[in-house]
């Protein structure tokens, strides 16, 4: 598949190199609290946006993780990278794990930050009808942005993280990329990539969280790790990104 040079915007200029990829119900700029955080002079950062969010809202396409890595890897070769690590936050992690398969040369690591496995996410009846109605209903939105959080974080937390999923995604690329990360399943491919990959996942997340790590990626994955930030429920970078920041430099740094 040939990608798509999306709008991105790189922090620092440090040596090292990472893609950075955002989840289901964020743009680049749920990375925002977390830029605030890293050294600009250790590493060099690209945020993009996945088609239908944030600036590249209006972006026709199929809305899957295979376009996605596409398009990321269309930036790097934008940005002149033959050589970089990759960022994904919950479905940016499935993304990440095909750009690898892609390009096996070019991809150094992964940082996936409550990510979904190659394996997607299996949705029952009743969770598959809330993931799906979301796309059109952001009381539902907030539902499960309040569930994955733990029911930890205040109304203002959910109301803006919902108006930002809102006002920055498209309805149609929303609901496609659903299918895309919850139901493809890629597992086999990468069943023993030699990789190193960072899992950094918060202690109040009841989906992608320490137990889902164990189940999926780290068995996949021999030179994977797990971190669990204590403080974080599935929104690490917006939560507690002074510790997600820590965890990220220290990994690439390694």
């Amino acid at each position: 598949m040939t990608g798509r040079v999306l709008p991105y915007d790189v922090h620092g200029d440090g040596p090292g190199r990472a893609l950075v990829l955002h989840n289901w119900f964020g743009d680049r700029s749920s990375f925002d609290p977390l830029r605030a955080h890293l050294d600009a002079s250790a590493g060099s950062y690209a945020f993009l946006d996945c088609r239908g969010y944030g600036e590249a809202r209006d972006a026709d396409g199929a809305y899957t993780m295979e376009e996605v890595a596409a398009d990321a890897l269309a930036v790097a070769d934008d940005l002149g990278w033959d050589s970089f690590s990759v960022i994904g936050h919950s479905m940016g992690g499935k993304a990440a794990q095909l750009m690898l398969l892609d390009a096996p040369d070019r991809v150094r690591s992964i940082v996936g930050i409550s990510p979904v496995s190659a394996a997607g996410f299996p949705l029952d009846e009743e969770s598959r009808r809330l993931f799906a109605g979301a796309a059109d209903d952001p009381a539902l939105r907030r539902a499960i942005i309040d569930r994955t959080t733990g029911g930890r974080r205040d109304a203002p937390w959910l109301d803006a993280v919902v108006d930002r999923s809102v006002t920055r995604s498209s309805a149609a690329a929303f609901r496609a990329y659903l299918d895309s990360w919850s139901g493809t399943d890629f597992h086999e491919r990468v069943r023993d990539n030699p990789a190193p990959v960072l899992l950094v996942v918060g202690a109040h997340d009841p989906a992608l969280g320490a137990e889902a790590m164990e189940a999926t990626w780290l068995r996949w994955y021999p030179n994977a790790r797990l971190e669990v930030l204590a403080d974080a429920g599935h929104y690490a970078p917006e939560e507690t990104p002074k510790d997600l920041a820590r965890a990220i430099e220290a990994f690439l740094a390694a």
